[in-house]
């Protein structure tokens, strides 16, 4: 059911991929609430995915842009204006990506060439696309930005490797930056904390299915679908939520707050 949130609203949404991916959830049901795309994702995530099957869905176009260049990024804004015939009013950073968990590469012996490439693209991408949003004027006045995180920011898990780093300075990244463009512009910044959800990135996590499932027993709600997320990352967009800044949003069915569960507890009996 939509209910019009964001109607007349232009916004830009990075990193959807398949349909499986949070970023393509929260553009369909951006649509679904009135809401004007662009989407964008760097030129070879754009030829592994099936973005134009989601641009026609939402009627948007497709704009490539690698974040880790400035220029990129400025020729997506400068033609996002053109297309729009002015600036956004919410943008959706979904973009993550380890060269070490994919190479299998434990953290304790983290290839820091891999290391500073996830980084580039997983945090100082948020950094690259807000100041450049900032220089141009692309945000309008009480816009919103969210970027996707996960509660290893906060907490260890093992195998999620060099991407929790990542996280914790996209969390930073994002309460640092919420308090510039706030004072500027009025544009307001905040990081969603997931569930560990079934997406092309998060299942290349080794031993990802089994701790889905531990998620799922630890959550009193169980865990958030990307469908959820989705329906979350909208209301952070709308005007329902103007005075929301500079936070990281749990949204994980309340597993960030449980210290056990029942379930747990008879799992381990066993």
């Amino acid at each position: 059911m939509a209910y019009n949130l964001l109607k007349g609203k232009k916004g830009i949404i990075f990193g959807a991929l398949d349909e499986n991916s949070i970023a393509w959830k929260t553009a369909l049901h951006c649509h679904a609430e009135g809401a004007e795309l662009v989407l964008t994702n760097a030129p070879i995530a754009l030829r592994m995915g099936a973005i134009n099957k989601l641009a026609e869905a939402v009627n948007a176009p497709v704009i490539p842009a690698d974040v880790t260049v400035a220029e990129d990024l400025e020729n997506l804004f400068a033609k996002t204006k053109e297309h729009f015939g002015g600036g956004v009013d919410f943008i959706l950073h979904s973009i993550g990506m380890s060269i070490n968990v994919r190479k299998g590469i434990p953290y304790y012996e983290n290839n820091y060439e891999f290391t500073h490439k996830g980084f580039d693209i997983s945090s100082l991408s948020l950094h690259r696309v807000l100041q450049t949003a900032m220089k141009m004027d692309m945000i309008n006045e009480w816009g919103s930005v969210v970027a996707l995180s996960y509660i290893a920011a906060q907490r260890v898990f093992p195998d999620y490797n060099d991407m929790s780093d990542n996280k914790a300075v996209l969390e930073s990244i994002a309460r640092n930056f919420g308090y510039y463009y706030g004072v500027k512009k009025k544009v307001r910044i905040n990081t969603v904390s997931q569930s560990p959800t079934r997406t092309t990135a998060g299942s290349g996590v080794k031993g990802f299915d089994g701790f889905i499932d531990y998620a799922e027993k630890m959550s009193p709600l169980g865990n958030a679908t990307a469908d959820q997320c989705a329906d979350y990352c909208v209301t952070l967009f709308s005007d329902l939520t103007k005075m929301v800044t500079m936070q990281n949003l749990f949204h994980d069915g309340g597993f960030s707050y449980t210290g056990v569960t029942q379930a747990v507890i008879e799992q381990m009996a066993k």
